[in-house]
């Protein structure tokens, strides 16, 4: 966060989150790779193959300008498949720009378990929308780097914890 702004002590995890969010959905400043088609669709490609690898079941994502919403149920650590997703996405967005060993993620993630179907849905809401919230689009299913979908494969165990991991974060400046 700049330095200039700070939350109120009183701010729950959950509204500093949506800030936080807020506040890169209207960055005009810093890495904006994941703008790119290209970039965007690499991103995709990933978060499917390691779906396909079963690292998780995917719920709904989206890729935005600089950071990535995702709504899992993991089969493995969290921890294991963001280092998965961002080792490979950071090796190829590396060479797509041409450079080696540069930082392309922030090295933390926003990362929390669903408790309950209705957190799930508000969960899954706020990613789709995030595209129609920062003016991207009018309709989620109008943005063309996301799930933009209703929940096709909701959680078949009611009390089964899920994880979404939000952002998957946002490009580090250089």
């Amino acid at each position: 966060m700049p330095s200039n702004r700070r939350f109120p002590a009183v701010t729950t995890n959950g509204k500093a989150f949506v800030a936080m969010d807020r506040l890169l959905d209207t960055s005009r400043s810093g890495p904006m790779h994941l703008a790119r088609p290209e970039f965007a669709e690499m991103v995709i490609r990933t978060i499917r193959f390691l779906e396909r690898d079963g690292r998780y079941i995917l719920h709904n994502y989206v890729v935005m300008r600089n950071h990535v919403h995702l709504l899992i149920t993991p089969h493995v650590d969290v921890s294991n498949v963001m280092h998965s997703l961002k080792r490979f996405t950071a090796k190829e967005g590396n060479e797509m720009l041409g450079v080696t060993g540069q930082a392309f993620w922030q090295d933390e993630s926003y990362d929390r378990w669903v408790r309950d179907a209705v957190e799930f849905d508000r969960i899954a809401n706020y990613i789709e929308n995030n595209p129609v919230a920062a003016g991207l689009c009018t309709r989620p299913e109008d943005f063309p780097w996301s799930s933009g979908r209703r929940v096709e494969n909701p959680p078949q165990v009611t009390n089964l914890p899920h994880i979404t991991t939000i952002p998957a974060h946002a490009p580090t400046t250089s």
